[in-house]
């Protein structure tokens, strides 16, 4: 195997200082703690909001969401919804600006690349995609499934813990191996590798150092195989976010609208709370998720609920005797959803639709297909919002929130009214939101361990001054970077700039980007993966 990579970058999701440095110390991760010692590192701040979908995206566009279109794992017409894909990101990417400057790259499991457009390359689409996804080119899955003996965007469902361990290991594998076989073929000048275990194992297995420690000595692993087989002029490591855990409350945002009169609700299962998908047990049956008769078991809930014996009412019962959780595990979810108190959208005025949005957003008139909410009183309405979020206190008395603002504040661009209304920043990060009614404000975190906004940023190499610093680093300003060690010039939309760890090669401007055709994803297994770590509520 012969190839030489230019500029190498490898994708850590979820990764952080705080995760990094115990392991750098004990030795664990040589040559990961190689980069971050021969080169220039930094903090790398995160984008609101700070989760995968959305926050890789803006990574490889170097636009805010404002910009690109993604702010969460779905995107809405209305009130519907489909988990998002690529032809919802409407930006060019880094390989894309590369390929018109006649540089070809290798793209392996980057989230929200399904389906793949073309350029000079390949790619094998990650996070979103379905199981068996298109690749560019044509018939690339197969190929590389034949190569290196299978390859798989997700592992099985419902695995015992030993056995889910032993997943993290062999998607890692797969990752490297894949990346290896493909730079081999294609001899690329770029290549990008993105590991996503490094965010799954702090949301299945939290706290548990041990089991972290090894999914990050798999990567490492073949961190170190690609750099002896690439030998890559300039490394880059960079992620979407941090991760670490949460010691404040569990903050529901609709009980608190509902309690100041925003919010309406619906008892029975006809409103809209959950955007998880139903019955795991079906999907992976291969079963349609909806439409679906209910039984009589549900139909029987739903009625109870409609006189106030709602899941909520009995799960605040079990949780006060210790059993709400094992409950929870046991019950199936049409149940359980049968039973709840939801969310009226079209008939409330303002809701959180989506916890990963972090924000309110308003049933607007003329927005939204029922909205209730007169534009002329717009303004006033989300000025009310605002002031209210901000003067909530948990119960020690503390801020739930650093900042509530208008979405101006975080957004810009084309796509800015897809985007919450009101957004809506945890104080560092530890109060964990949900969309969910459970009929009280707070609880514990569902999740002890969650995402964090700093990142981590790393360079090094021949064209890497590495005593440059690179404090301040942001999201955005990845892109730019990476186009500059070829010497081509960012874009001028871009929002982020060229790290002074490489020369700039300044700006210029790209043609418009063409979206295209929206494709449904509508892919049940990824929606009930998404829903198994805690995205989908």
């Amino acid at each position: 195997m012969d190839c030489q990579i230019k500029t190498l970058l490898v994708g850590i999701d979820a990764g952080c200082r705080s995760v990094l440095d115990p392991l750098f110390e004990d030795g664990a991760l040589p040559h990961l703690r190689s980069i971050f010692a021969e080169g220039s590192s930094e903090p790398l701040e995160s984008q609101i909001p700070p989760w995968t979908p959305s926050a890789w995206p803006s990574m490889y566009t170097g636009v805010n969401p404002g910009k690109h279109g993604v702010f969460g794992f779905l995107d809405f017409d209305g009130y519907d919804w489909d988990v998002v894909n690529a032809s919802r990101v409407h930006e060019h990417t880094f390989w894309e600006l590369l390929d018109r400057h006649g540089y070809s790259s290798v793209v392996v499991n980057a989230p929200v690349t399904h389906p793949p457009r073309a350029f000079d390359g390949a790619i094998l689409p990650g996070y979103t995609a379905p199981e068996n996804p298109t690749c560019h080119p044509e018939g690339l899955l197969e190929d590389v499934r034949n190569e290196i003996g299978g390859y798989r965007v997700y592992p099985p469902r419902n695995l015992p813990t030993d056995v889910s361990i032993a997943w993290y290991h062999r998607l890692v594998r797969m990752r490297g191996e894949a990346f290896r076989y493909l730079a081999d073929r294609f001899d690329p000048d770029f290549g990008f590798v993105q590991f996503q275990s490094t965010d799954t194992v702090f949301h299945e297995h939290p706290g548990e150092d041990g089991v972290a420690r090894t999914v990050y000595e798999a990567v490492d692993e073949q961190v170190g195989e690609i750099l002896d087989v690439c030998d890559p002029d300039t490394v880059m490591i960079a992620s979407d976010h941090g991760i670490g855990e949460y010691t404040g409350y569990e903050f529901r945002v609709n009980d608190f609208l509902h309690d100041e009169g925003y919010v309406e609700t619906v008892r029975g299962g006809e409103g809209m709370p959950s955007w998880s998908t139903i019955a795991s047990n079906q999907l992976e049956r291969g079963e349609e998720s909806s439409p679906r008769e209910r039984n009589w078991a549900e139909r029987g809930l739903a009625t109870a609920a409609r006189i106030g014996i709602t899941s909520q009412r009995i799960g605040a019962v079990l949780e006060r005797v210790g059993m709400e959780k094992f409950v929870a595990k046991h019950v199936p979810e049409n149940f359980i959803r049968a039973a709840t108190e939801q969310v009226d959208f079209p008939n409330s005025v303002a809701y959180m639709r989506d916890r990963i949005e972090c924000g309110v957003r308003i049933n607007l008139e003329g927005r939204e297909p029922k909205g209730v909410v007169p534009p002329e009183q717009y303004e006033e309405v989300r000025s009310e919002l605002v002031e209210k979020l901000r003067g909530v206190r948990t119960p020690d008395g503390h801020p739930v929130f650093e900042t509530v603002a208008p979405r101006e504040a975080f957004f810009d661009g084309p796509y800015s009214e897809n985007a919450v209304d009101v957004v809506c920043v945890p104080a560092d990060f530890d109060q964990f939101l949900s969309a969910q009614l459970r009929g009280r404000r707070f609880g514990t975190p569902r999740e002890p361990w969650n995402h964090k906004l700093d990142g981590i940023f790393a360079a090094a190499g021949a064209g890497i001054d590495a005593d440059a610093t690179c404090a301040g680093a942001h999201l955005f300003d990845v892109a730019p970077t990476i186009l500059a060690t070829f010497g081509v010039p960012a874009s001028d939309r871009m929002d982020g700039r060229v790290l002074p760890v490489v020369e700039s090669a300044g700006e210029q401007s790209y043609p418009a980007f063409d979206a295209g055709e929206t494709v449904e994803t509508d892919d049940e297994r990824v929606e009930a993966r998404l829903a198994d770590l805690g995205y989908l509520e």
